[in-house]
């Protein structure tokens, strides 16, 4: 029972500044989620509480939707959603996840940076979004949600150029995701990917959800549109940081990533391994640099050998006899 409780205030709480930041319950709530269902669970439980989060932000902010954007958005997000749903099958999304994380973390300046006047309705240039602009970025959305589940803030910049008032990107926002999140919960339930028990725990998340959703309608209008953007900013680079450490941790370990280092009195040595291949530059006695690359013999371990592994080219950069390469 303290579990259930907790869950249900750590999801109020999560969505609440979800609707500021635009996303981030999920980096908030998987951990604790984890919990009280099997691993394979979380995501339904979640998209359940997220599906009745859109449902919610639409009922208490209807006549804030900015119509006009959601229906060029909302027909391309679907097919690129099933789109990014097969590629997920295919492929492995880590490196992905570490790209994306590179992009949100180059929204630090953003921090340090003066909201400029916007329009509403219009955007940062004062002009109308295009319809092929704003169909491309459903695309975009719809593929990532489908391959990543990133979506809320990726495109927060999105709804910023767009000159939308808060309470419009609110609404609007939870306009174009909820088919997203519809369509996830139809996939889950026809892989059989829902019982009993992540229902439940989706139950409690979709409650914290409405409740945080009406408690919002009642906070948004006392908050600072510049306020409002910068909560988005800052928590746009803290899920940068977080993919970043979760994508990299993954990557080290399944493409056994290291890095060696060993130095002597006339000697410097340092290698990157990843894969089977290993990556050296050393700093020889005779004031020769030394650039390798080597594939890694797996039956020797998982340490590179002394002695040159076989496959090696080696790039020397020397002084006395210039540019000059060997292979062993």
């Amino acid at each position: 029972m303290l579990l259930w409780s907790l869950i249900f205030a750590v999801s109020t709480l999560a969505f609440g500044l979800s609707a500021v930041s635009g996303g981030g319950a999920g980096l908030i709530l998987m951990p604790l989620l984890g919990l009280a269902v099997p691993a394979a669970q979380v995501p339904a439980a979640l998209s359940i509480g997220t599906a009745a989060s859109s449902l919610a932000r639409i009922a208490a902010f209807r006549r804030a939707v900015r119509w006009d954007v959601v229906r060029h958005f909302a027909p391309t997000a679907l097919p690129f959603a099933m789109l990014g749903a097969w590629a997920l099958s295919r492929m492995d999304p880590v490196y992905l996840n570490l790209l994306l994380g590179l992009f949100l973390v180059g929204n630090v300046p953003l921090l340090f940076r003066r909201t400029p006047h916007m329009v509403n309705g219009k955007g940062a240039d004062g002009g109308t979004p295009r319809q092929a602009w704003l169909s491309a970025i459903g695309a975009a959305a719809g593929f990532l949600s489908g391959f990543t589940g990133a979506v809320g803030l990726l495109f927060n910049g999105f709804y910023y150029r767009l000159g939308l008032r808060k309470e419009e990107i609110v609404a609007t926002r939870a306009a174009n995701e909820i088919m997203l999140h519809l369509l996830k919960l139809a996939l889950y339930g026809a892989f059989g990917l829902l019982d009993a028990r992540g229902l439940a725990a989706g139950a409690a998340v979709a409650a914290a959800a409405i409740l945080s959703s009406l408690l919002m309608r009642r906070i948004l209008p006392y908050l600072h549109e510049r306020l409002f953007r910068h909560v988005g900013h800052v928590a746009t680079v803290a899920a940068g940081v977080a993919m970043l450490v979760a994508a990299g941790g993954q990557i080290a370990r399944q493409d056994r990533l290291a890095l060696h280092y060993a130095r002597a009195p006339t000697q410097i040595a340092a290698s990157l391994s990843w894969r089977r291949h290993v990556f050296a530059v050393e700093w020889e006695p005779h004031d020769e640099l030394e650039l390798s690359h080597s594939i890694r013999d797996w039956t020797l371990g998982d340490r590179p050998r002394a002695a040159a592994p076989p496959h090696s080219y080696i790039l020397h950069v020397s002084p006395h006899k210039g540019l000059y390469g060997t292979r062993i």
